[in-house]
């Protein structure tokens, strides 16, 4: 499988975003990105329900699952009991910097430790057989000079067999600042990213951070990234960053996929979650930003956000939310 040309573009992994609604959605839009799963921790793998954690349509297309984690011998655990969900990748979270992934020792906090971080990786590749691993992190933490941690991180993690790390343009700073904060108060280093570019040639290096159109992504790829991941944006405007990304970042010869078919095409996802007893704003909460720009966009947000959330709401709401935008196009 051709993970690499998935991942010229990317949608982060978000937590409380990006769940199997959420993808399935994105879906819509493109056949080619990449979607990733939110962060779920190895321990609950390990500990709970793999089958509630980790379940995913096959019409989710190409996902990767995304763990976090710092002990080898339970992210492999974690690996291992992953492989009947038939994830093609398995990503490690060295970037996430809320106060509970740092209390778990893992997330950004592992920018200070590569060689714990190499044998995690190198833990998971021996269990993993044909999923391949991956890295996700921040260019430093803290007081770390970024121009000297971070090639060190990629050469310590790459010795241990990783070829593909997603590299989020900040620091995290661990005390002090957010998480909101953290994506947008430490200031953007590109540079430097595009310097790992050079000095590693043999690494797909994906660039994510302060990416907020389709236009930004196809820069960084010009630039010479392997690949560009959007979060936020592409969460809050699927339509304006996924809806033409399979002509213009991986050459399809297909026409932008219009928002309106985009939510019909969930209908039976949506009435077959329902007869399982999944409410509708479950479902509709991710769809919210589907006609982001366009007229009668706050008339469906604001029919899907007081609706969908009652019993027995179902697909005449999502209609009726539908009426305003096409109304408004008429």
């Amino acid at each position: 499988m051709q993970l690499t040309r998935h991942a010229r573009l990317s949608v982060a992994p978000m937590m409380d975003w990006t769940d199997r609604h959420c993808r399935l959605f994105h879906r819509q839009f493109s056949r080619h990105a990449l979607l990733y799963t939110e962060m779920v921790t190895a321990r609950a793998i390990v500990h709970g329900e793999p089958e509630r954690l980790l379940a995913k349509s096959p019409r989710e297309g190409i996902v990767a699952l995304q763990l976090g984690g710092s002990e080898p011998e339970v992210l492999a655990e974690a690996v291992r009991r992953a492989a009947p969900f038939g994830y093609p990748q398995i990503d490690l979270n060295c970037g996430c910097p809320s106060d509970r992934v740092q209390s778990g020792a893992f997330g950004a906090v592992l920018m200070r430790d590569p060689g714990l971080v190499a044998e995690c990786v190198a833990a998971m590749k021996d269990t993993a057989q044909d999923t391949e691993i991956t890295v996700k992190c921040r260019i430093g933490v803290d007081e770390q000079h970024p121009e000297d941690v971070l090639p060190e991180f990629l050469a310590r993690v790459s010795a241990a067999g990783i070829s593909r790390f997603t590299i989020h343009a900040r620091k995290a700073w661990l005390q002090g600042l957010s998480p909101k904060e953290n994506r947008d108060i430490p200031p953007l280093d590109y540079d430097l990213v595009h310097r790992m570019r050079g000095l590693f040639p043999s690494l797909h290096l994906s660039i994510n951070g302060g990416l907020a159109t389709l236009d930004a992504a196809e820069a960084e790829l010009e630039k010479g990234m392997d690949g560009a991941m959007i979060g936020r944006a592409a969460y809050h405007d699927p339509t304006g960053i996924l809806s033409d990304a399979d002509r213009r970042i991986f050459g399809a010869d297909t026409a932008p996929v219009a928002p309106e078919d985009a939510v019909r095409a969930m209908y039976d996802h949506i009435e077959a979650e329902l007869s399982a007893g999944t409410r509708l704003n479950q479902i509709t909460r991710h769809m919210l930003g589907a006609f982001t720009g366009r007229p009668g966009a706050r008339a469906w947000r604001r029919t899907l956000s007081e609706g969908a959330h009652r019993d027995g709401a179902g697909i005449d709401l999502v209609e009726q939310a539908l009426s305003h935008v096409e109304q408004r196009a008429a």
